[in-house]
């Protein structure tokens, strides 16, 4: 079934501990895109500047994901970030933020992109992400995403959101941020409360907590040896989870779980490579196999 994305297309300089890049294509709708686009039609929308190449434009169009929504903006220049990671590659330091033409995203949807039956609303402005919501045309799920960002300046927004989406997907910080509270399984439940009907709260390298009403369970990540560049890793999670709920057209909790794992080994090709570089190398074979692999290794 047809999956909508909604968010942030960048140019990225990330410095690692042992490597960097500079200028590489980057921002949550490009990752999250490209991760489902292993298991369904993606639909993107976005917006760049004219120092967007034509070569990126095709990279996305290889993989049957649907441009037809992405603006350039002549005579502006595409969001830009710069940022660091620590030794643990956990942490960074964000060291320069150019939001550029996604400073005044305005997202204008197309009918047939009103009709998609599921959107992800990737990370940006809550106030961006409710215009969207109210252009749909009675989607089957939504699940959106935030970070500490909106909670800090756009908290009522952001509130107003929650009441609105099936799912919201987060990191283990921002959802201690937003709930004031430092047990996670604690916090997991509180923003449930605030909305959503199932959380998500990603933990980097120990992997995802899920919460709906019935269950609460832990997904660990995918042990991964050669971690080269955390970018992006959230947004291919998110990317592979909601392109296999899409896929199977369900999201029953059976289905759900499915989603988490096969989100969790997407996520894991790519953090072993800059921007889209390692994606760019795998199939759907090459994730199905990493699957097996993991359910062997949770299996006792």
């Amino acid at each position: 079934m047809p999956l909508l994305v909604v968010g942030s297309i960048a140019f990225d300089s990330v410095q690692t501990p042992t490597d960097s890049r500079d200028n590489v294509l980057g921002g949550s709708a490009v990752y999250f895109s490209y991760a489902a686009s292993y298991f369904t039609g993606v639909r993107l929308v976005g917006v760049v500047g004219e120092d967007w190449p034509e070569e990126h434009t095709k990279l996305l169009e290889d993989r049957k994901i649907d441009t037809q929504g992405l603006q350039v903006m002549e005579g502006q220049e595409t969001f830009r970030w710069k940022g660091k990671y620590e030794p643990n590659m956990n942490d960074r330091e964000t060291l320069e933020l150019h939001l550029n033409v996604f400073e005044n995203f305005n997202p204008v949807l197309t009918d047939e992109l009103k009709r998609c039956p599921f959107l992800f609303l990737a990370n940006g402005s809550p106030t961006t992400q409710l215009k969207t919501l109210e252009q749909m045309n009675g989607p089957r799920l939504v699940v959106a995403d935030t970070m500490d960002l909106w909670i800090e300046i756009e908290r009522d927004q952001l509130m107003e959101l929650l009441g609105k989406v099936d799912g919201l997907v987060l990191n283990d910080s921002e959802a201690k941020l937003l709930t004031q509270e430092e047990n996670l399984v604690k916090a997991g439940h509180m923003v449930r409360a605030m909305g959503p009907k199932f959380v998500v709260i990603k933990k980097g390298e120990h992997g995802a907590m899920f919460f709906s009403e019935h269950e609460t369970y832990v997904m660990p990540a995918f042990p991964t040896a050669d971690v080269v560049d955390p970018t992006g890793a959230g947004d291919s999670f998110a990317g592979g989870m909601m392109g296999y709920l899409a896929q199977k057209n369900d999201f029953s909790p059976a289905t759900l779980k499915e989603a988490l794992a096969y989100g969790t080994m997407v996520a894991s090709f790519n953090v072993e490579d800059f921007s889209l570089d390692r994606m760019k190398q795998i199939d759907k074979a090459d994730i199905d196999k990493r699957l097996e692999e993991y359910r062997k290794m949770l299996s006792f």
